[in-house]
């Protein structure tokens, strides 16, 4: 998913909490991000992510019943110089209390603007005094998002940022961001080199550097939705549903009823029997005849892992089909536990939407450590929703994120075995052959112009499309397993 994979230096809501959240001495305030409002804390209250005046004092936000989560965004100040980090012009925060989070970013006012350096956090576990070492964010995070030129990108909210980190529950954090001068290095070598040579030279840092601290809301908090007679079906009234979240799940409604938490296994007869269903008309005799197609997986959807389906924009938005897949990892950090990549997907959610400026999490489907697929971008899993999950190439394909960071972890088995399912079955609604080769049209990016027809694996890597370590050397490595077990599956 990302340029260089940042490395870590560990391996790493419910009622108003007043805390002191004020900046540094002699730090002057900034205006909210167009998404991603403050919630430093002063008397009062406010809803999580309502905008704030910029000439008004800093207030509290308060998480309400019908938005679980929030983001905390905290404008970053210079710092007195760092000998550890060699610059002066850094900017950071120094430790303070803040409310409960879980993931953290940092962002930057223009989306067009590279940071070119080093963003270093450590983080307080909650209800202790144990601070984290320093880790790594990924900086070079501009090979996602909307293609140049789409209504997504030039919708006037899109801000850049840093991959999201997933540090678990906190209640303390502290930001240190040095600038490094990449005449010498290079796009990749700018983190190499920060960390190889301490005294290089600075660069000049982005404008309106904010951290973003989100909370991605309890585990339970759709538990009053449910029902005890839906408990058995995995899904829940249609009637306890808001219109946004009756139409997310309404997208999936040849797969699922609306309101599901999963999109269930079929075997291979009965998803073949769908395929003719669903795409009679798009398909020719010979795979009408023959189709090669994967059984459908188990698939968690958006109401599955909690989405709070207020915070997207509510229109899904289409291409014409499904060419390719691109495999990302989310530099998130391989600390989580599988119950927690539910929190993990809410919180790069709310990255993505409320930091970032995007109109829904930019991936198609992400993947936990444990194998477990679940729906990304609303618009139904079956369907060719437009993505922003790879630069230039969102047209015509679909992103898969394996949450976690593999430049030099192995990616576990489940993940890669779910990937390979994942594939087989929705690249084979649209004919594709896993093993094969496709042409798609660059919109745009730092591999090739825009306009460029470009020959790549139906399976491609993030790096395949844009100049980026994505997905991470030791995922990119097992995507040829991912490619024969898929072409397997589909009976090729």
């Amino acid at each position: 998913m990302h340029g260089l994979l940042a490395t870590s230096l560990g391996v790493t809501c419910a009622a108003t909490l007043t805390l002191p959240l004020a900046p540094p001495a002699g730090a002057a305030p900034e205006p909210p991000a167009p998404m991603a409002q403050a919630a430093t804390a002063v008397a009062g209250a406010a809803r999580p992510d309502t905008p704030q005046d910029p000439g008004a004092p800093p207030r509290a936000a308060s998480v309400t019943p019908d938005l679980p989560g929030s983001t905390q965004s905290l404008p970053l100040a210079p710092l007195a110089r760092d000998r550890a980090l060699g610059g002066a012009g850094d900017q950071g925060l120094p430790r303070r209390d803040v409310r409960h989070f879980s993931l953290l970013g940092v962002v930057w006012t223009d989306p067009d603007t590279p940071l070119h350096g080093r963003v270093q956090v450590r983080t307080r576990a909650a209800g202790t005094h144990t601070w984290s070492g320093w880790q790594d964010l990924e900086t070079h995070n501009d090979d996602h998002g909307a293609d140049p030129g789409t209504a997504e990108r030039t919708s006037g909210h899109v801000r850049a940022g840093t991959a999201p980190l997933w540090v678990g529950d906190s209640d303390g954090v502290e930001v240190r961001v040095h600038g490094e001068d990449t005449g010498r290095h290079g796009r990749t070598g700018a983190a190499r080199a920060a960390r190889t040579t301490p005294q290089a030279p600075a660069a000049a840092l982005p404008r309106g550097l904010r951290l973003e601290l989100i909370d991605p809301g309890a585990e339970d908090a759709r538990a009053a939705h449910f029902s005890a007679e839906a408990a058995g079906t995995r899904q829940v009234r249609p009637a306890a549903l808001g219109a946004e979240a009756r139409a997310a799940s309404a997208a999936n409604a040849d797969l699922a009823p609306v309101g599901a938490l999963e999109i269930p296994a079929l075997d291979r007869a009965r998803t073949r029997s769908e395929l003719l269903s669903l795409r009679s008309g798009q398909l020719t005799a010979a795979q009408k005849a023959k189709p090669y197609i994967g059984p459908r997986p188990r698939i968690v959807t958006r109401r599955g892992w909690g989405a709070d389906e207020k915070l997207r924009e509510k229109s899904f938005v289409y291409t014409a089909k499904v060419k390719a897949a691109f495999v990302h990892h989310t530099a998130t950090g391989n600390t989580y536990t599988c119950s927690q990549a539910p929190s993990v997907i809410r919180g790069i959610y709310r990255y993505h939407v409320r930091s970032m400026g995007w109109r829904d999490i930019g991936y198609n489907f992400l993947v936990d450590k444990c194998g477990t697929i679940y729906e990304g971008r609303a618009g139904g899993v079956a369907k060719p929703v437009l993505g922003a999950h790879t630069l230039g190439f969102n047209t015509n394909s679909m992103g898969i994120a394996v949450i976690g960071t593999f430049g030099s972890a192995k990616p576990p088995t489940a993940a890669v075995t779910a990937v390979a399912r994942l594939t087989a079955w929705k690249l084979g609604l649209y004919g594709g052959n896993p093993k094969g080769k496709t042409y798609l049209k660059s919109g745009g990016g730092n591999l090739y112009r825009k306009g460029k027809n470009v020959r790549l694996n139906v399976i491609s890597g993030h790096r395949d499309g844009f100049a980026t370590e994505c997905p991470g050397r030791q995922l990119y490595g097992k995507l040829g397993t991912a490619r024969s077990s898929a072409a397997r599956l589909q009976g090729r």
